[in-house]
């Protein structure tokens, strides 16, 4: 059952993805930040987005969507409309473009966002401008000492100063009840490798950190508990994988905000949850959260 009380309050990116494969173009809405808002209310955990949307066709779409799924937004007037990615997958790994909103994009905190975030169980931040020392302030006064989760989410094509977005994230990791990191992340901000990241992350403070290698499942530290959980086995073929991060964000949030995890036993079962559900979410087009019962239910259509 949902939980009406207290919304989490999710806090970074909201666009449209315009996927190209050289056949025909396709536009879906997304964005890390509000993929994990929608997740959220997907696994029964209220939720609220700051993000910046412009008054335009594509912030018509994406209002819309929140709305259908009951995610509360708090948005930032986008002065250069609403965000987009183009990802063209003509070949291989997907290639990302992002319009000027996207790489100019930033949030309001004022007394709106400031109320949802001190009423909030949890904050989460993912694909935030970290590199905007002016942004990261404000994140920071707004936030105080309530709860934080971060998901760095760099991306290169919105990544104007490498640096700075290392110094701006690891001002807030002490701060952090869970941090998250992938494998491209570690390469991109650290030039280093994942285990080196994770073991840098727990010793800066947060107080755990998950790490996410794609095929290699997962690896969550915390306090008392080493846990690794591979990719779940599940029938049919991996369709997109575009949103498989942001599932296993949403549904660890869902755990921390029900469960409070706090032995090896519990984070295990969180860890192997949200692989169940990341699993489910890459056999559908786009990076909509689904439940692993969706799979079951619709072989036929996602085939073997």
């Amino acid at each position: 059952m949902e939980q009406r009380t207290a919304r989490v309050v999710v806090i970074g990116d909201a666009l449209i993805d315009e996927l190209r494969d050289g056949r025909s173009v396709k536009e879906l809405v997304g964005g890390a930040a509000l993929n994990v808002a929608v997740g959220l209310v997907r696994l029964g955990v209220a939720a609220t987005l700051i993000a910046m949307v412009g008054d335009d066709e594509a912030g018509e779409h994406i209002r819309a969507y929140l709305h259908d799924y009951g995610v509360q937004l708090l948005a930032t007037p986008g002065p250069r409309g609403s965000s987009r990615a183009v990802s063209t997958r003509t070949a291989g790994e997907p290639v990302y473009a992002f319009n000027a909103a996207a790489q100019q994009r930033r949030v309001d905190f004022g007394p709106d966002e400031r109320a949802a975030i001190a009423q909030a169980p949890l904050t989460v931040v993912s694909c935030f401008p970290f590199d905007d020392a002016e942004q990261v302030a404000a994140l920071a006064e707004a936030v105080g000492d309530g709860p934080l989760v971060i998901d760095p989410n760099p991306r290169a094509g919105m990544l104007h100063d490498r640096a700075a977005f290392v110094r701006g994230f690891g001002s807030l990791v002490p701060s952090c009840r869970l941090v998250k990191v992938g494998d491209d992340d570690a390469r991109l901000l650290y030039e280093s490798d994942l285990d080196t990241v994770r073991a840098q992350l727990g010793a800066a403070g947060a107080q755990a950190v998950l790490a996410t290698a794609g095929a290699a499942g997962a690896v969550l530290d915390a306090a008392g508990a080493d846990v690794a959980v591979p990719v779940a086995a599940m029938p049919g073929r991996i369709v997109d994988t575009m949103g498989a991060g942001d599932a296993v964000l949403a549904s660890i949030v869902a755990s921390l905000v029900r469960d409070a995890p706090a032995d090896p036993v519990a984070w295990e079962e969180a860890l192997e949850r949200a692989m169940r559900v990341a699993a489910a979410t890459v056999r559908f087009e786009g990076a909509l959260l689904r439940h692993p019962d969706a799979v079951t239910m619709d072989l036929d259509r996602l085939g073997t």
